[in-house]
């Protein structure tokens, strides 16, 4: 079962969100069923603005069951039983009363010891939020529900961060309302969803309760009831604009993010999609900053290597390398082509020859890698190619290692579900024994200085080798992962790219020592994976990895869009087309940015504590990859993050628009409206 929630204080954060629309109503007060529940209840209150009490309500439990309860007490005349449970723990008349006396003798110390930390409000006509840190039982909340009802409130609302369906669904024609962050149909206690999971005493209680009485109240500032933009959710938004960086298109526009990025030697630029024009657009004029202003010397990006390859050969102005831009980008043949072979990236690798042609010193041209691992066969032989032009028995060696591939043809798919049914032998030991092959050669090439070393054009070839030979070796491992759980071959992938970059630093800083690399790729890539809910589930990400190997040494810059149009496929392998993007859920973080009303911005969330703080809370985040399904965007393309966590920077344009492939092969759908627009269910 995933891990959901830090502590209780993060339940109650993550629980807010979806109280939004109490936020800043004076006529509301949280409740906190004692003891578990007042830690949740104190976050909810502080992020909702609104008055914190305790409800108490003690179980009624049978010795030898005592953590599940037969019943519950919420006062001397208010006691509920749930007959089934009794009859299971075999309960006599006798032992029920025994324990019923034992819970109401409880309940009455802990009503005394509350009280004296904070009288018990007044709930007549009032809106009444009743929250505990988790609902496996509906037993203990119908007791809460029942004592408050007694006191004649406007409304109850049942409020947990994780419940148990049958419970939730019993509780709900109790209430008003039943408000959960998760429902599950089966729960294997309530501490499993929770990292820390601490038994709560009275001693926190009453802290937390003293904490909120010393908050400003919201009837003495006479706050009236506003939109779901009130509260919490008003002052980050306020504070957003306070923040924000605007960016209009001015050339010193991006001068206020350089000194956080130049300062690092890492710098991981994201996009929200593979196919938004202004993601490219802004990642290239920061990219070229930091190659001309703070002397980065490579772009490594979430590309296969081969074609990359090819495209450093030409930027770096290789003899072998193709005549124009437009050539060196062919190698981008496969699905989706688009994603590399687009005027936007054309821009810049025209760009890119041009600045390395103004060098007088070869080893300072800046180069173009790719990081990714798809390639098995185009790396086999590109292997096998480069070898043959610097040492044919390796070659040939090489290409005998390799035909363990040669019965499954040309697609690894067909390779990995072979191998993993068992219905044939697999070539991981073959793939590492050309790896540590290649890698034995290169450790006696001379390095840079050394009287023997020569062109630093065959210092790259000889490089490509390795790394064609790695790709080889972790895509062999990659394919056989792909019918395993998810995270197996994501995070094979992300490490494959994590040790492609630490080879990349090593080789370039052969020739300079303070060599400076940027990272194009998504920001499901880019980003902390540890804020996110990709690393509940176990999945790891380049941006984590880099950030724990060299810290403060990297920056991760992130991207989002709230509505406009994209270049992307209805399914893998599908014809690339212009598709219209759903405005952003409400709540999301793009809907967040977007309520800013303006149109595009930079956010530094470190340099603002407060603003920090704010984006600490866990919310969705969309995330567009080559394939776009709106028709299911919220399960298919929304994680949680906490943005302030996630990335350095974030950039955020309103409105975007599709980049333009080299092909016309994008079929466009103007100002097409969603099928269930605007509810996206």
């Amino acid at each position: 079962m995933p891990v959901r929630f830090t502590d209780r204080r993060d339940a109650g954060r993550q629980l807010a969100l979806r109280l939004h629309r109490y936020a800043g109503d004076p006529s509301v007060t949280v409740l906190g069923i004692a003891r578990g529940g007042v830690p949740v209840a104190s976050a909810v209150a502080q992020v909702l603005e609104a008055p914190l009490g305790v409800c108490v309500v003690r179980a009624i439990t049978a010795p030898l069951f005592p953590e599940f309860p037969v019943g519950a007490v919420a006062g001397p005349d208010v006691i509920v039983l749930d007959d089934d449970a009794v009859r299971a723990a075999q309960l006599s008349p006798a032992a029920l009363d025994r324990a019923r006396a034992a819970a109401i003798t409880e309940w009455q110390r802990q009503s005394v010891a509350f009280a004296a930390a904070a009288p018990h409000p007044s709930l007549r006509a009032r809106t009444v939020l009743l929250v505990d840190d988790g609902l496996a039982s509906s037993v203990i909340m119908e007791a809460a529900v029942r004592a408050v009802r007694a006191e004649q409130p406007a409304a109850v609302v049942v409020a947990v961060p994780i419940a148990l369906t049958p419970a939730l669904d019993r509780l709900a024609r109790e209430v008003d309302a039943c408000i959960t962050v998760e429902a599950s149909p089966q729960l294997d206690g309530i501490g499993s969803w929770y990292q820390a999971f601490r038994r709560a005493d009275d001693r926190d209680v009453i802290t937390l309760l003293e904490e909120a009485g010393r908050r400003p109240s919201l009837a003495a500032a006479a706050i009236t009831p506003r939109s779901p933009q009130a509260g919490h959710i008003h002052h980050l938004i306020a504070q957003l604009q306070r923040a924000a960086w605007p960016l209009v298109g001015a050339p010193d526009e991006i001068d206020a993010l350089l000194p956080r990025l130049r300062d690092a030697n890492v710098v991981l630029i994201g996009e929200a999609s593979h196919g938004t024009h202004e993601f490219y657009r802004m990642r290239q004029a920061l990219t070229k900053r930091l190659i001309t202003d703070a002397g980065f010397t490579a772009v490594a990006a979430e590309a296969d290597w081969p074609s990359a390859y090819r495209v450093d050969q030409y930027v770096r102005g290789a003899a072998s390398a193709d005549p124009d831009a437009t050539t060196a980008l062919a190698g981008f043949r496969r699905f989706p082509q688009w994603m590399w072979r687009n005027a936007d990236v054309l821009d810049f690798v025209g760009w890119l020859r041009q600045v390395n042609d103004a060098r007088s010193d070869p080893a300072r041209a800046v180069g173009f890698f790719g990081l990714d691992l798809y390639s098995l066969h185009e790396s086999m032989g590109a292997v096998i190619a480069h070898l043959r032009a610097i040492d044919p028995v390796a070659a040939q060696r090489a290409a005998q290692r390799y035909e363990c591939f040669e019965p499954f043809g040309h697609d690894p798919v067909v390779y990995g579900r072979v191998t993993q049914m068992g219905l044939s032998h697999d070539c991981e030991r073959v793939a590492l024994d050309q790896l540590q092959e290649v890698q034995d050669q290169w450790r006696t090439m001379p390095a840079p200085g050394d009287a023997r070393w020569g062109d630093p054009h065959d210092d790259a070839r000889r490089f490509a080798v390795e790394m064609n030979a790695r790709v080889v070796r972790n895509a062999e491992r990659y394919y056989r992962t792909m019918f395993q759980p998810r995270q197996s071959s994501w995070n094979l992938r992300e490490h494959h790219m994590m040790d492609t970059l630490r080879a990349l630093r090593a080789f370039l800083g052969r020739r300079h020592p303070d060599s400076k690399l940027v990272v194009w790729a998504h920001n499901s890539h880019v980003g902390d994976a540890r804020a996110t809910s990709q690393g509940e589930y176990g999945e790891v990400s380049l941006g984590q990895l880099c950030r724990e190997t060299w810290g403060h040494d990297v920056a991760l810059v992130g991207f989002t869009t709230y509505t406009g149009t994209v270049l992307a496929a209805d399914d893998w392998d599908h014809p690339g087309r212009h598709m219209a993007v759903r405005p952003a859920l409400e709540h999301s973080v793009e809907w967040l940015l977007h309520e800013t009303g303006i149109p595009a911005f930079a956010l530094t969330p470190a340099s603002d504590p407060a603003l920090q703080e704010l984006l600490d809370l866990r919310r969705l985040f969309r995330a567009i990859g080559v394939v776009y399904r709106p028709q299911t965007e919220r399960q298919s393309h929304y994680v949680q993050t906490a943005l302030a966590q996630q990335f350095d920077v974030v950039l955020h344009y309103d409105r975007t628009r599709a980049v333009e492939p080299l092909e016309s092969t994008a079929l466009r759908v103007p100002d097409e409206l969603p099928d269930t627009y605007p509810s996206a269910l």
